[in-house]
This record gives C-alpha cells, structure tokens and sequence, in this order.
C-alpha cells in the first residue's frame, strides 16, 4: 500500500484531488489530506508517507518550504508539486529538491494520475533494485545471471529517474554497493553502451518530446530532464541529434506544416 498525502489550502481542490486518487487507487492506496504546509509537515512524519502532492503556495508555509523540511527528515519521499502560477522559477526550485514532477492547476485527471502511477513505480523500482543489489553482494561468485537480473533494474530505474540532477555512476554504484570501476564495466557488458550515454540518451529523448510543447523554454525543459545548465544541455542535444533544441523545435514545426 501506498501511503500518499495531499495538502492544499483550497477545499475545491482538496476535494478534486482526493476523488481523484480514490477513483484511480481504491484500497491500493492510504490518503491523507491536510490544508496547510505546516499539517503537511507534521503528517507526513507521523504517518511516513511515500507521496506528497503539494500545492506551493499555501499561505504561512508554502508547498516548497514544507517540502525542504520534510526531506530533511526523509530523504527518500517522492514529491509532485502543483500550482496555478506556470513560473519557470517555481520549476526549478521544485527539481531541486528533488521532485518527481509538478502539475499546473486546473489539474487534468489523467496527467496526475499518469503522475502518481510514474511514481509508484518509481519507488517499487527502486525497492526492487536494492533487493537485487542485496542478493549480488552475497554472491561471491560470478553469476551472469543475476548481474544481468541487476542491470535490468537499473535501467528500469534510470527510465523512470532520469530527470533527477543527481542521477550518476556514483550514485548509483553507492546505493547498489558495488564499486564504481566494476559496475561501470558490468552495466557496458550487460547493457551494451556505457552508462553515461543511456543516461544521456534518456534526457535527450525525453527533451525531444518536451520540445513539441511551444510554451515550454529550451531552459526550463533542461530542468525538467536533469539538466542544471541550459549551455550542457544544448551542448549534449546537439551532439546526439546535429542540431540545437531551438533548430530541432523549428524543424518539428516544418514537419507538421
């Protein structure tokens, strides 16, 4: 079961939002709703929760405060932000927390359900992942078979982690436990690339999709794949596909003419 909290000063939207996850998650799920970031806060130590959807601009403390308190505590809960103002610089202060996402209002039901879902896989990949790498490390022996079992999470894992700015091959081998030099070279046998460039190839391919959208800017979509540099990231789209996002954006719109 997962244990999902939603906090947001607004009744409507307590309300749509709880209907929501109800209708989606059923008996799956364990909801609790707050309408304050300072509740928020104090129910998500009380009860552990494994989800926050936070509004960010509650009033005394904001979704954005009340979320850096609780990582604090908990560095392993997964959050989704939302907010009725689209400003870039709420993006980018929500990815460096940490969050998984974050959702304009008026909320569209299908995106934040796609969103939660994202996010419970995340964390029953995640789950899945240490569970393996635990295995592996009992082995002494060389068995291709369960390191082959383990680069199949691990990619799982980045498919749906891509987007943090801290993803690397060193924090990956650290939560696996395994030494850098080796897992590099285990996750090129198995995966037939080396690490960098799956992860590379992920960001790039996912930015191609956030391009279709005119409203989003070439930073923002940067931010949004794990990017904390706008020059990297365009550096890194140019090298993978010959041209720069805003040649690659122009190119769509030719296309569609």
């Amino acid at each position: 079961m997962f244990r999902i909290l939603v906090a947001d000063d607004e009744k409507a939207e307590r309300e749509l939002l709880s209907n929501y996850l109800k209708e989606a998650f059923g008996a799956t799920i364990d909801l609790r709703v707050v309408e304050n970031g300072r509740q928020a806060v104090t129910m998500a130590t009380i009860t552990e929760s494994d989800i926050l959807l936070l509004d960010i601009e509650m009033p005394g403390l904001s979704g954005l405060e009340a979320a850096k308190q609780i990582i604090a505590q908990r560095e392993d809960v997964k959050i989704i932000f939302i907010t009725a103002f689209p400003l870039f610089s709420y993006a980018q202060e929500a990815l460096k927390l940490g969050a998984l996402d974050y959702i304009l209002k008026p909320v569209n039901r299908d995106n934040l359900i796609a969103t939660v879902k994202r996010t419970m896989e995340l964390i029953e990949a995640q789950k899945q992942l240490s569970q393996v790498a635990s295995q592996i490390n009992k082995i002494k022996d060389d068995n291709d078979e369960n390191e082959n079992v383990l680069i199949q999470k691990v990619r799982r894992y980045l498919e749906l982690n891509y987007m943090k700015l801290d993803i690397s091959l060193d924090s990956i081998s650290e939560m696996i436990h395994l030494n850098s030099t080796y897992f590099s070279a285990l996750f090129k046998k198995e995966a037939g690339v080396n690490f960098l460039d799956y992860l590379t190839d992920l960001r790039i391919n996912a930015a191609k999709e956030y391009l279709r959208d005119p409203l989003k800017s070439s930073s923002e979509i940067a931010s949004l794949v794990g990017y904390d540099s706008g020059g990297y990231f365009t550096r890194a789209f140019k090298k993978r596909t010959g041209m720069t996002p805003t040649e690659y954006r122009k190119s769509i719109k030719r296309n569609s003419l």
